[in-house]
């Protein structure tokens, strides 16, 4: 009965054949993928739940955030960015070049279609996506049958909004990282900052420019790295001396020159954990952050440094050394998840926290045609290095296959081609 069921849902359903890859998300990975796709002239479809292209950056970052690391690590594959751009894009620089990119390689996602569910069909060798196309006045439900699909919505699809006690019970304003744009709003307020990785390190920055009282929650160890060393990139100099010398001791090189050029952080609150922060990245995916000024602002006094809370109050928060502090207002810098558990349907190449199982650099491939992008843990180098091996696997079944005499495949119902 079950499969009469799933037989006579397939006759109802409204589907559409890809002709070519489709790609679930149109953020910078999805878009590169699309790029060297065209540029080996593999047709593809790109869905994408939001009204625009890099909806993270766009709806869900801080006005004053600017690239982590130097725009030569930063670009995407087979477009650098403008010569005229600084070292260190801001984030409406950065946006106007993926505007840009999506334009010169004619990359057209088609916006507000929620993919629901996605799962692969032995009986005809295809996967078969589920989505919600919110286009017009009635949502319809679409079902997009492709040979190969690419999950493009990558490590930080959706807010991560810890369950901390009390939180419903505090009078005050509480928002996401992602929710916040800058701190004009905070003035004369006193603002408990809960994260203290980069996010969570610059809104603090932010909040003192705009003349608030920020206390940020530092629950656990971190590394504090310059974000340049001797007028040289830390990322850059650490990528250097990788090449000659084993992570441990390019490690052990950072987190000395830290302690010279930072001080001992320990005395303000902020503790190194024992593992290097590159061996930590690697393993964890934990990413130290890139001091841009804010260890001054807590040095000074204008930025409190306090331990993990065991509670909220309707005033403020307990804090798990038995201090109590008050606050108008919280922000959760608290970072992001993958959401891929909750649509792609019985693959076992992810885990259930929605990573690829195989580490870096061999995660971008499964099975029957399946493939991620964006799940690196290594920014926007890392995706970009994985787009260019999607599109070269995809490009080159592609190629063997349309030199093949055309042929005529069954369809059980009406399907409309997509290309």
């Amino acid at each position: 009965m079950a499969h009469l069921s799933d037989l006579e849902d397939l006759f109802k359903r409204h589907s559409k054949w890809v002709n070519g890859p489709l790609i679930v998300g149109a953020g910078p990975s999805g878009l590169a993928v699309a790029a060297c796709l065209r540029d080996n002239g593999v047709p593809f479809v790109i869905l994408e739940r939001t009204d625009c292209i890099a909806s993270l950056w766009q709806k869900r970052t801080y006005d004053r955030l600017k690239l982590h690391l130097p725009k030569q690590f930063c670009q995407l594959p087979k477009m650098p960015f403008p010569s005229h751009f600084p070292e260190y894009p801001t984030k409406f620089q950065f946006i106007n070049y993926m505007e840009s990119y999506a334009k010169h390689f004619d990359i057209n996602p088609q916006f507000n279609v929620t993919v629901r569910c996605a799962k692969y069909d032995d009986t005809c060798g295809m996967w078969r996506v589920r989505a919600i196309d919110g286009n017009k006045n009635k949502p319809v439900e679409v079902e997009y049958i492709c040979q190969w699909l690419v999950v493009a919505t990558g490590e930080n699809a959706d807010c991560y909004i810890p369950d901390i006690t009390g939180m419903e019970e505090f009078n005050g304003s509480v928002i996401h990282a992602a929710d916040y744009r800058s701190g004009e709003m905070y003035e004369g307020k006193q603002v408990l900052v809960v994260g203290c990785g980069n996010s969570g390190m610059e809104v603090c920055y932010d909040l003192c420019h705009h003349h608030a009282y920020p206390t940020m929650v530092v629950r656990d160890c971190v590394h504090v790295l310059p974000r340049e060393i001797l007028g040289v990139s830390t990322f850059e100099m650490s990528v250097a001396m990788m090449r000659w010398l084993p992570v441990q001791v390019v490690d052990k090189i950072l987190v000395s020159l830290a302690k010279i050029l930072l001080g001992d952080l320990e005395r303000y609150g902020i503790k190194r954990p024992k593992m290097g922060p590159l061996e930590l990245k690697n393993k964890e995916g934990k990413t130290p952050v890139l001091d841009i000024g804010t260890l001054g602002k807590i040095k000074a006094g204008k930025i409190k440094v306090v331990p993990g809370i065991q509670r909220f109050t309707r005033r403020g928060a307990h804090l798990v050394d038995g201090r109590v502090v008050d606050a108008d207002a919280v922000i959760l810098a608290t970072g992001y998840r993958s959401n891929v558990p909750s649509w792609l349907k019985e693959s076992d190449f992810f885990t259930k926290d929605g990573f690829p199982k195989m580490p870096f650099p061999n995660g971008w491939k499964g099975k029957c045609g399946l493939y991620s992008v964006g799940f690196t843990k290594r920014g926007l180098a890392g995706a970009s290095q994985d787009a260019v091996c999607i599109a070269q696997d995809i490009s080159r079944i592609w190629t063997a296959e349309t030199k093949q005499d055309k042929h005529t495949i069954a369809c059980h119902r009406r399907c409309i081609s997509e290309t």
